[in-house]
């Protein structure tokens, strides 16, 4: 295996459409890095370059310290695994495990002992006789996994490779690719859309959009930290909640003026890093499952009123939609907690901010002014 660099790459096509500019990141050998963001981010991009399916416009492509940017792909020793299979139909299951190897030149006997290893961790000893079309699409994306992992590449290359499986399907393979990684102890660069594969995969998260990287960080402080409002609104189930507020200040407090709301805040919060101004209108980021119900005749200090708009029951968990000034908030709640509130459409209802849960973001720039304070040396407090 072998680290991978990429250094201010860039890519322009035909008609000056700029797929990506100027990204930089590093894959550490045997690390697995997901590049995640929505379609047309420039992911799949980035990956085609990195084999050299692509020239790039600029920058440079480090593999094991060789400057690889011009290269063929060929030269790369890189393995590819794409969203579709793309096995041999006439082919066994031994025969296309056993192509790139034949490809090489490597004696029968090599041959047959390294396809017998990954097949054992792959779980697909007494498939190697049968052909594609006598497979499940969760055994097909097996082989060619395998036929991958049996190159013995420096770098693998994952495109979305479990993307049109059945939901249990994947959440079979998510468990299955952590395994694996883990066995071999690969170096992967791997491109999603899916936030949950990327969360529950990953050693580290490239968050890209637009061409351009907005965030790197490990899953956990992607979703505890995120840099931008992008980042914040991409990362986490149900969405962040994204609303105006302003800063107002009375006899030396402070206060978050939201809606039919205002929120007193401390003094650290206003002037930790970069000081807030008053009266300045800034967006306020709210996870659903950090806000809590509240009763609307309640007479909390931190409390914002609405009317119920929709209601969603999901097993054990019930995602209130609450309609403020014309705004759509989503508050998380557990089943049992949720059989105190109504759930007609337009019956009253309120629900509680805690500051410490709260983020801010420039309304301009989206850059994060403030993060939330729930995270404290490395340890999470848990919301009431």
């Amino acid at each position: 295996m072998a680290d991978l660099q990429i250094e201010n790459l860039a890519k322009a096509f035909k008609g000056g459409f700029a797929a990506l500019n100027g990204i930089s990141l590093d894959v550490a050998d045997r690390e697995a890095v997901f590049l995640l963001g929505p379609s047309g981010a420039g992911k799949t991009t980035t990956l085609r370059l990195v084999a050299g399916l692509e020239e790039a416009s600029a920058g440079r492509i480090m593999i094991g310290g060789r400057d690889v940017t011009r290269w063929t792909p060929r030269e790369r020793n890189l393995a590819m695994v794409y969203d579709k299979h793309s096995l041999f139909p006439h082919l066994t299951v031994f025969e296309n495990l056993a192509y790139p190897l034949r490809i090489r030149k490597m004696p029968d006997a090599d041959i047959r002992r390294h396809i017998s290893g990954v097949a054992e961790t792959l779980q697909i000893e007494k498939l190697l006789q049968r052909r594609p079309s006598q497979l499940s699409g969760g055994q097909q994306q097996r082989v060619a996994i395998g036929r991958a992992l049996v190159r013995d590449a420096d770098v693998f290359l994952l495109d979305e490779p479990i993307s049109h499986l059945d939901a249990q399907l994947r959440a079979r393979m998510r468990v299955e690719f952590k395994r694996l990684q883990r066995d071999f102890r690969a170096t992967m660069l791997y491109v999603s859309h899916d936030q949950l594969e990327a969360m529950t995969m990953a050693d580290r998260i490239v968050l890209i959009n637009k061409g351009r990287i907005e965030q790197i960080a490990a899953p956990q402080d992607l979703f505890d930290r995120p840099a931008t409002l992008f980042a914040a609104t991409f990362i986490g189930e149900p969405p962040m909640n994204v609303m105006q507020a302003a800063i107002s200040e009375m006899n030396g407090r402070y206060f978050l003026r939201i809606g039919n709301a205002s929120i007193e805040v401390d003094r650290d919060w206003i002037q930790d890093g970069e000081p807030l101004k008053t009266g300045e209108t800034y967006l306020l980021g709210l996870r659903p499952q950090h806000l809590s119900l509240c009763a609307a005749d309640s007479a909390h200090s931190c409390k914002v009123s609405g009317t119920v708009f929709a209601v969603e029951t999901l097993g054990s968990r019930v995602i209130f939609d609450i309609e403020v000034d014309g705004a759509v908030i989503r508050v998380m709640s557990s089943i049992d907690t949720a059989l105190n509130y109504s759930r007609t459409i337009g019956a009253p209802i309120s629900f509680r901010i805690d500051p410490d849960f709260a983020y801010l973001f420039d309304a301009g720039a989206g850059r994060t002014m403030r993060q939330a304070r729930f995270t404290t040396k490395g340890k999470t407090r848990l919301h009431a």
